[in-house]
């Protein structure tokens, strides 16, 4: 398996990575090798393909961009931890679905090394944690397992892929410590009423600097 070319890109516009990556991939042939992009964003609303505008509340001064990610509009801004692999799936030997489990589970792991327990939650994507206990490893019971409702759980990282010519553009955002504030002016992922929440928020002090070397040694070895 070819190694992964891992950058730290820093805090960086999100429209001009998107446009970056579009332009990666579209150059990209055989032998390019696979990346995995960090960074942080300014505030910004992305919107994925299947984004309907009922879901953008009311969105104020923070702008808003069309993406051609999957899903529904999200939240991007300081203090969250965005992770863009860039990857050829049928070099690497899976497929989509196996794609998005490694992700979750790079996520799951970083919660873990923090002491945090993230689940996942049938149909889905993304990584959500017991607000009341977060501590908890127990796992999810069935009525808590559920998408409709999202009972006594919060999201704490979401995931929006895209796959182009069998190669991965975008990819998942960890909330670390964050103003919670814009996600309230959305329905995050398209879902009325699920809650947001970030790693300072259930008690986790620590910052984008310090979990994004845990997550980069996730992703790295589980992709």
């Amino acid at each position: 398996m070819t190694a992964i070319a891992s950058d730290w890109l820093g805090e960086r516009d999100y429209a001009q990575v998107f446009e970056r990556m579009a332009a990666f991939t579209a150059e990209r042939g055989p032998d390019t090798p696979d990346g995995l992009w960090l960074c942080t964003h300014p505030p910004v609303f992305t919107q994925g393909l299947a984004g309907r505008s009922e879901h953008l509340l009311a969105p104020g001064d923070i702008p808003v961009v069309a993406s051609n990610r999957g899903g529904q509009v999200t939240y991007h801004g300081p203090g969250q931890l965005i992770a863009y692999p860039l990857l050829d799936l049928r070099r690497r030997g899976y497929f989509v679905k196996e794609y998005v489990y490694r992700l979750e589970e790079a996520v799951i792991k970083t919660l873990a090394d923090l002491g945090v327990t993230g689940h996942r939650v049938r149909g889905a994507p993304g990584v959500y944690v017991r607000l009341e206990d977060p501590f908890n490893h127990a796992r999810l019971s069935d009525a808590e397992n559920d998408a409709a409702r999202f009972p006594g759980l919060a999201k704490i990282s979401a995931l929006g892929v895209k796959v182009s010519r069998h190669c991965t553009l975008h990819g998942l955002a960890l909330n670390i410590h964050m103003d919670l504030e814009p996600f309230t002016r959305i329905n995050p992922c398209g879902y009325t009423g699920l809650r947001t929440t970030d790693l300072h928020t259930i008690g986790v002090k620590t910052s984008v600097s310090e979990v994004m070397p845990l997550l980069q040694q996730h992703l790295l070895r589980l992709l």
